[in-house]
């Protein structure tokens, strides 16, 4: 990780005025007004990134650099900086991803620390989503606990084919925050080496190995250029379940996940995913069983400098079960603002409600 950050600061030094590297984020300001339960952040099990009857302001900075010196090699990092309240008990600063691309026509290896390619609605530059403010149950999830350190091979003979397979370490405790929260519904990334609450505790979603295992990921993409296509994912992190001391405790996570997107490039667009699975924890004595499981389906339509997008999704836990309604209005201000508003509402235990104002500039 720190050779990758170093190749990129020296890039940056040698080539900050060639064609090859370039440099691109976003400012960010949000204010949230919250009808629900104290959130996770201010230690309580609210859903949402706010809560308390309350408006808050929650901002965020996103730096990214690539450099392409040859035809066949990317270097890519980027990472954030957010206010003391959307940090929270967190970081206020850090990593996001860092990684290196080795490409040809049909392969590509990656290698470092970064998002498995499964998200329907995060495709945007630095995982920000087209579509909507908040996330959903799914994505907030991978956000939060899912960026493993590893390296990923992929294979696309034809334009209709690719498959995948990814081996990584470092996210032996994946699956923390659903058993101690259930699913939220927020746009907070975790940064690497970071510790979150996981009430009564914290855990440390991307970090050091702590077991010794090597988890794995595979993958099957069919699709029909720039119109639709389907991909099935597996992802299990093969975590040994031992006693631990938080917020280094493995979780043994397993799970699958399918998602669909017609209309990628077209005025209007629909997003789907689904996503089942469970996660285990081991304690003297015995262990822990957790199955959990989620569905969306996203509608959007763009009409000149306008977006108009509505989410329905269904998510469950066994000790817990919801279902969410979002609905975003996104105007682009000029070629790099952007403005949004958006109202999500979530049943289940510590359900609740938010309405969201954003103001957002890229460069």
């Amino acid at each position: 990780m720190r050779t990758l950050i170093a190749v990129v600061l020296c890039a940056t030094a040698l080539h900050a005025s060639a064609q090859s590297f370039q440099v691109h984020g976003f400012l960010t300001a949000r204010e949230v007004r919250a009808k629900s339960t104290t959130s996770w952040i201010d230690g309580g099990f609210g859903k949402f990134d706010a809560g308390d009857d309350r408006t808050v302001n929650l901002d965020m900075a996103q730096l990214g650099v690539d450099w392409t010196p040859t035809p066949w090699l990317l270097v890519h990092a980027d990472g954030l900086a957010r206010n003391g309240r959307a940090a929270g008990a967190g970081k206020k600063a850090g990593l996001v991803q860092a990684y290196v691309d080795l490409f040809s026509e049909r392969f590509r290896l990656r290698a470092g620390h970064f998002w498995l390619p499964t998200s329907r609605e995060n495709i945007d530059a630095m995982w920000n989503s087209r579509y909507t403010i908040t996330y959903s149950a799914l994505n907030t999830w991978i956000g939060e606990e899912q960026r493993p350190v590893g390296a990923d091979l992929q294979f696309s003979p034809n334009f209709y084919l690719t498959l995948g397979a990814m081996a990584f370490r470092g996210n032996d405790t994946m699956g923390t925050l659903l058993a101690a929260r259930g699913w939220t519904l927020g746009n907070r990334l975790t940064v690497y080496n970071e510790v979150v609450p996981a009430v009564p505790d914290t855990t440390r979603p991307f970090g050091k190995d702590i077991d010794g295992k090597t988890g794995y990921s595979e993958r099957i993409r069919v699709q029909l250029p720039e119109r639709a296509m389907l991909q099935a994912t597996h992802v299990d992190n093969r975590a040994v379940l031992h006693q631990g001391v938080p917020p280094e405790v493995p979780w043994l996570t397993r799970y699958d996940t399918v998602g669909t997107t017609i209309g990628s490039t077209a005025p209007t667009t629909l997003a789907a995913e689904w996503a089942s699975g469970h996660t285990t924890v081991g304690f003297p004595g015995g262990s822990f069983k957790l199955g959990f499981n989620t569905v969306y389906a996203l509608l959007s339509h763009k009409t000149g400098s306008e977006r108009f997008s509505a989410r329905v999704e269904r998510f469950a836990t066994d000790f817990d079960r919801g279902h969410a309604i979002t609905a975003a209005w996104l105007h682009d201000v000029n070629a790099k603002a952007r403005a949004g508003l958006e109202y999500v509402r979530a049943s289940g235990t510590n359900g609740g409600s938010t309405i969201t104002l954003e103001l957002r500039y890229g460069f």
